[in-house]
């Protein structure tokens, strides 16, 4: 029973890390353009899983060249692809909507499986991506009755992160198609490598001799790098080993609600009606999608 109440600790822990990470993308894009800020954030975490692989003496497995493409893929969507279009996404809109936003993310994966790789579709997926984009649309409506410059910024803001939602979906799922499935530490450290080379090449571009960089935005990408990208993945792979992977799963509802908390409690944004009816829909998706893996892990358990 401790065991698994460690288990839980975990995974509570990562996911408020992941939450977090909207209020931090809100302090870096005021004063870092995306891919100079991605480039920054896996440049201070690269070190950090070599040392990692270095302590736990992995090997480093020699792939073939189907997988090196997908790995870059993964990079460039995943990585790369996720964090640029959510910096862009909470410059215009905010912290709160992106949270909601978020929690869309089993929905758009279950989409995106369908319409690239032809997977299975049930009833309850399909009334979940109903429910998220009842959520998306009603965190968009503007806060008065007429629209403004403002609320068209905001509109734009929350389409960057759901492209950024889309981006981490097709990372989920080109991981399934790997031909050697790899340890998560490895998988972690080649893809941080992956996407700072990506990142850098496209960064050199935003450069324009100086920026005004803000010791607000360095301490965020500190914190990006260490917390949910090093430190998330530890805590997230230290408690999914305890647990079945649907008990690991529930946990990702915790991700959207802790980015509407920490933007009200840090970033001292108003949390509009809408934005609460949103994340109700975005929960009872969430819960539309799980329900059925815990029932499932439920009568295995009985059954054994």
């Amino acid at each position: 029973m401790s065991s698994r109440w460690i288990a839980y600790l975990y995974l509570l822990l990562a996911m408020l890390g992941a939450g977090s990470t909207v209020v931090v993308s809100k302090l870096v894009s005021a004063s870092l353009p995306p891919f100079t800020a991605t480039a920054i954030r896996f440049g201070m975490a690269l070190p950090l899983f070599v040392l990692l692989l270095r302590w736990r003496r992995a090997d480093w497995p020699r792939l073939c060249r189907h997988d090196w493409l997908i790995l870059i893929l993964q990079a460039g969507a995943g990585s790369v692809g996720y964090t640029v279009l959510l910096l862009a996404g909470v410059r215009l809109s905010t912290a709160a909507s992106a949270g909601v936003m978020m929690g869309t993310l089993p929905a758009v994966s279950s989409l995106l499986a369908l319409l690239l790789f032809g997977e299975g579709w049930r009833w309850r997926q399909g009334l979940a991506l109903l429910l998220c984009s009842a959520g998306a649309m009603t965190v968009s409506l503007p806060a008065g009755a007429t629209w403004s410059f403002r609320s068209a910024g905001e509109l734009a803001g929350n389409g960057l992160i759901l492209l950024a939602v889309a981006c981490e979906a097709l990372f989920i799922l080109l991981n399934r198609r790997l031909r050697q499935p790899l340890p998560p530490l490895v998988l972690s450290c080649y893809l941080c490598a992956l996407a700072l080379l990506l990142a850098l090449s496209a960064a050199a571009l935003e450069w324009q001799g100086s920026w005004q960089v803000s010791a607000a935005a360095l301490l965020g990408l500190a914190y990006y790098a260490l917390v949910p990208t090093v430190l998330g993945f530890v805590l997230w792979y230290a408690g999914a080993a305890r647990v079945a992977a649907s008990e690991a799963a529930v946990f990702t509802a915790v991700m959207p609600v802790s980015a509407l908390l920490f933007a009200a409690v840090l970033l001292h944004e108003e949390i509009r009606l809408s934005q609460l009816a949103g994340m109700v829909c975005v929960l009872a998706a969430l819960s539309l999608q799980l329900w059925p893996a815990r029932r499932r892990s439920a009568a295995a358990g009985q059954s054994g």
